[in-house]
């Protein structure tokens, strides 16, 4: 059976992305919660299961084989369970949805610095840095391409949800997370995500966690 191993749902983003891509494969997975930061969290990531990753989140494992990185752990579950469950058919459209993922995975850092996820939290509207407001122009303009060419009648970004969706959907819980305002395309588009029942699972169960990181609780964007 694989094995995933995520940190704090409320506050890793990229622990999120790989556990909706295993969620997304069908099969049956254990699932380990490291808490992020604790008092054993430089002890654990030193142990054997973490060290191919160097103590990051999350971590794929399948027998002796161990895949790290978000995006890699994509790749993986789409060569075993089959493409056609990540990205879209179109090769235009699986073109564009591979960049706007290997887009999000490597980009937008002041976005990631400056408003942290936190899905258990919500904070009124802030002034943002010209940076981050730039980056959440490019996000727009990335979503409505996609939508605009390749949504037809679907709720997400390639019409059917995608590994592109589960990339971005932490951003779209950023966005509740801090108010930001967003087009109605936009608005449109994310209450899609946030519905998406592994989605809802994941902040569910994020509500029950006992873990708190104090430098994620604060409004970073104030």
């Amino acid at each position: 059976m694989l094995k995933l191993i995520i940190g704090n749902r409320a506050y890793s983003s990229w622990s999120m992305r790989g556990w909706l891509a295993v969620r997304q494969s069908g099969e049956e997975f254990e699932e380990f919660v490291a808490p992020l930061y604790d008092a054993e969290w430089d002890k654990r990531r030193q142990g054997n299961e973490f060290a191919p990753s160097l103590g990051k989140v999350p971590i794929l494992w399948d027998g002796e084989c161990v895949v790290w990185d978000s995006l890699a752990i994509v790749e993986f579950l789409a060569d075993r369970v089959g493409r056609e469950k990540y990205w879209p058919e179109d090769s235009s459209a699986r073109g564009m949805a591979r960049s706007m993922a290997a887009e999000m995975h490597s980009g937008f850092a002041n976005l990631r610095r400056d408003l942290p996820m936190n899905v258990r939290r919500s904070y009124p509207p802030k002034e943002l840095s010209e940076e981050v407001a730039d980056e959440i122009d490019r996000i727009m303009q990335l979503w409505a391409q996609a939508r605009a060419r390749f949504g037809g009648t679907g709720d997400f970004l390639f019409g059917e949800w995608c590994a592109t969706d589960m990339m971005y959907a932490p951003v779209v819980t950023r966005f509740i997370t801090y108010s930001v305002p967003v087009p109605p395309f936009a608005a449109a588009y994310m209450k899609a995500v946030l519905s998406h029942p592994h989605v809802m699972e994941w902040i569910d169960q994020a509500q029950d966690e006992p873990w708190v990181i104090e430098q994620y609780e604060a409004d970073k964007a104030a």
